[in-house]
């Protein structure tokens, strides 16, 4: 009796030490699965060959445009543009020596004819050759994304102004990191990266607009949320939503001159 009893034991005892190492394996959850040991990981598992990244030619010239780019002021013409004061009329602004156009004080601002939402966009501009004014009053005109949030231009070459309002701002809303403005006798660029804002099916802001702006090769606005629409009083607000819509320059009372502008669509 004592022999079976003792061979008995035996088993159970050789079990229960089994379930108690298994158990402390498994931690404080001795219902929880085994691990299971993932596939050995491949360097192609992780390779992406489709669709193909399309080839856009880049421009021999840093500043020029690449192949893909929609060209809207070349020097040449201003057909891709129309007055703001009469959308039926070409844009009143003059072109000097097939190289620039120049504001006509008090003819309006111009716009494009084609509207664009989220893009690149590459623009020259130049104060008046004459120095003029000061603060708001000296090369003064701007930049409309959508036709509504304002990139500034101005002289701010030795010029100051309130820091929301001077070159690289985006006016009254957010100052430049810093003053990137070059004399008034030389050609500014801006390199502009444009996220058009989103807005739900109720008409609702989703997401607002950003931007990030190079001035002369340096970063003046990064990634910033624009707060809504420019105004020149008040706070600033998305009223209502919108889709693509033009971009448009300003007439501001100066002869601010512009160049070389082209745009890619994001």
């Amino acid at each position: 009796m004592k022999k079976v009893l003792f061979s008995y034991s035996i088993p159970l005892l050789c079990f229960t030490l089994c379930s108690c190492a298994v158990n402390a394996q498994r931690g404080a959850y001795p219902n929880t699965p085994p691990e299971v040991s993932p596939m050995p990981m491949k360097p192609e598992m992780t390779e992406i060959w489709e669709p193909e990244v399309v080839v856009v030619t880049p421009a021999k010239k840093l500043g020029d445009a690449p192949s893909d780019a929609i060209i809207l002021f070349d020097g040449s013409t201003m057909s891709n543009w129309v007055s703001q004061k009469d959308v039926n009329k070409a844009a009143p602004w003059e072109i000097i020596d097939n190289d620039y156009m120049q504001v006509v004080p008090e003819s309006g601002g111009i716009q494009t004819k084609m509207k664009f939402g989220d893009c690149q966009l590459h623009l020259e501009f130049s104060a008046p050759d004459v120095v003029e004014g000061n603060g708001q009053g000296r090369g003064n005109s701007g930049v409309f994304f959508q036709n509504r949030y304002e990139l500034q231009i101005l002289d701010s070459y030795n010029n100051r102004t309130y820091r929301n309002g001077q070159a690289g701002s985006i006016y009254k809303d957010h100052a430049p990191l810093v003053n990137a403005m070059k004399d008034p006798l030389s050609w500014n660029t801006y390199d502009v990266i444009y996220t058009a804002p989103r807005f739900k099916a109720d008409g609702r802001l989703d997401a607002p607009a950003r931007i990030t702006v190079l001035h002369n090769g340096v970063v003046v606005q990064n990634n910033t949320t624009i707060n809504g629409n420019t105004y020149y009083i008040g706070l600033h607000n998305y009223p209502e939503a919108h889709g693509e819509d033009v971009i448009s320059l300003q007439d501001h009372g100066n002869k601010t001159q512009y160049r070389n502008i082209w745009l890619r669509k994001l």
